[in-house]
């Protein structure tokens, strides 16, 4: 699949609107939470459309709740949709979760069973989302803290069997594996050889906190070494995907999160000897 390689980017963080607008800094890509922009046309869409002037910008949803039992919310679809059209995103993303039931959204990105039942019921749901779009999206593996006793599969399984039944990408976040590996005693070498490699259309990486008995997936903090070394052996595995750095509190300077950033693509000009970057579109 010809997912476009948008290069090296990072989270857009109202913080950093001035160091953005007025310095343009090296950054390849900016990834924007869709949700911050569907509902306003002040200020946050004004300097989204004019980030998009300069670069290349992907949309990544936190409430697409692909996975719940209630019907497609039409009017978020809708809104998606105008948001998309405006903007022209080189990649529209979100998570393998639900995140309410009833019409309520309890704001949290929420585990399914790994089942066949589970499979059908979310891939087509892809599948209409999709169609209303008129592209394809990419969902993204979600850390987790609880499992179903149900499960009659794997968590790669799970999702590399609706990436393909979907016809949809995956956006595989290396910090959630390697959090959920460690919460869930799984091999994240064994996660990274079961997913298609055609389907993996970009990665995330952010920092987590150790607590203990879990890991806990914040995004406050620096990546850590171990999750640098499972980012080598995904790109190794899955060529030079788009990759995005996220940062949601404790949020630094811009130049230390745009280190992050370099910091990637030193990794893929170490295992390719170059960075390919092109904005063809899936």
């Amino acid at each position: 699949m010809n997912w476009p390689k948008l290069g090296f980017g990072v989270g857009l963080r109202p913080v950093h609107y001035p160091d953005i607008l007025e310095k343009h800094p090296p950054v390849d890509w900016f990834e924007a939470v869709t949700e911050n922009f569907m509902d306003t046309y002040g200020r946050p869409l004004h300097v989204l459309e004019e980030i998009r002037k300069d670069y290349p910008v992907g949309l990544h949803g936190v409430s697409l709740s692909i996975g719940s039992a209630d019907p497609l919310n039409r009017d978020y679809l809708r809104k998606l949709k105008s948001l998309v059209d405006r903007i022209d995103p080189a990649l529209v993303t979100d998570h393998l979760c639900w995140t309410g039931v009833d019409g309520a959204n309890l704001h949290d990105l929420l585990p399914l069973p790994f089942t066949d039942e589970a499979v059908d019921h979310v891939a087509g749901r892809v599948r209409l989302v999709q169609e209303f779009l008129g592209r394809r999206i990419l969902l993204e593996n979600a850390s987790a803290y609880v499992s179903f006793k149900h499960s009659t599969m794997s968590e790669w399984d799970f999702m590399s069997a609706i990436a393909v039944r979907a016809d949809c990408g995956i956006l595989l976040d290396v910090n959630n594996l390697y959090v959920n590996a460690y919460n869930f005693g799984f091999d994240a070498e064994t996660y990274l050889k079961a997913l298609p490699s055609e389907r993996v259309g970009q990665f995330h990486l952010a920092g987590h906190t150790n607590k203990g008995s879990y890991f806990f997936d914040t995004h406050d903090g620096h990546v850590i070494e171990s999750v640098w070394d499972l980012y080598r052996r995904a790109v190794e595995r899955f060529g030079e995907a788009s990759t995005l750095i996220e940062w949601d509190a404790k949020i630094p300077p811009f130049p230390e999160l745009l280190a992050e950033a370099e910091r990637a693509r030193n990794i893929q000009k170490e295992v390719y000897g170059t960075c390919e970057v092109s904005l063809a579109y899936a």
